[in-house]
């Protein structure tokens, strides 16, 4: 599968804002934004000032770049997104916040979500019992995501356990079982991210 592989820390420059790519990293003073919190490339720190076309491409790059989507999978997301009952924007982030990659990191399993992936596809969880590898698998109300006990031994995992974490209040977490279930559909207040998913909607519906 096709998936972004350059240097994460030009994403979040090119947005002007932490996308959170890097999990630890984006929280030091190594962070690339607050190193330089300008544009890449020769002409970065010479940006104009956006068209309303520009605004809402920016809104759609960010939430791409935050999820780890490309834009055909994306394109996707909102086509379901426009069917579902509701708000589109909405329905739209709940589609993206419910892909098994993103729950396993708001769960606290991983430091983000470019490494919740890559534990996902290297078989490390299972949903309801089976063993689950696929990052954009949808998690339902109700689905229970652990960890494999082959994958317990881990160091890697033995450290995570030990740390406390914060979860959205629509999944529950417990740590010493290293599992989590999800108990409510995510909500907008719940959804954390510097997107405003309205302007996505219109760059969409041109």
């Amino acid at each position: 599968m096709a998936r972004y592989t350059g240097p994460s820390c030009k994403l979040c420059r090119r947005e002007g804002v932490k996308l959170y790519l890097k999990g630890d990293r984006c929280y030091s003073e190594k962070c690339a934004i607050a190193r330089r919190a300008y544009a890449p490339g020769q002409h970065g720190q010479n940006r104009k000032k956006l068209t309303n076309y520009g605004l809402q491409l920016r809104e759609k790059q960010k939430a791409k770049r935050i999820y780890g989507v490309l834009e055909s999978q994306f394109r996707r997301y909102y086509e379901e997104a426009d069917r579902l009952k509701g708000i589109t924007g909405e329905n739209l982030l709940r589609l993206l916040e419910l892909r098994l990659d993103n729950v396993v990191f708001r769960l606290g399993f991983a430091n983000s979500r470019t490494e919740a992936r890559q534990l996902v596809r290297h078989s490390h969880f299972t949903v309801n019992g089976k063993k689950v590898n696929i990052p954009s698998y949808q998690v339902k109300v109700g689905d229970v995501i652990a960890l494999k006990d082959k994958s317990r031994d881990s160091e890697k995992f033995k450290a995570i356990a030990e740390v406390a974490t914060s979860v959205p209040k629509w999944l529950t977490v417990d740590k010493d079982k290293m599992e989590g279930q999800v108990i409510a559909l995510p909500q907008r207040e719940d959804i954390d991210i510097p997107v405003n998913e309205t302007l996505i909607v219109e760059l969409y519906s041109k």
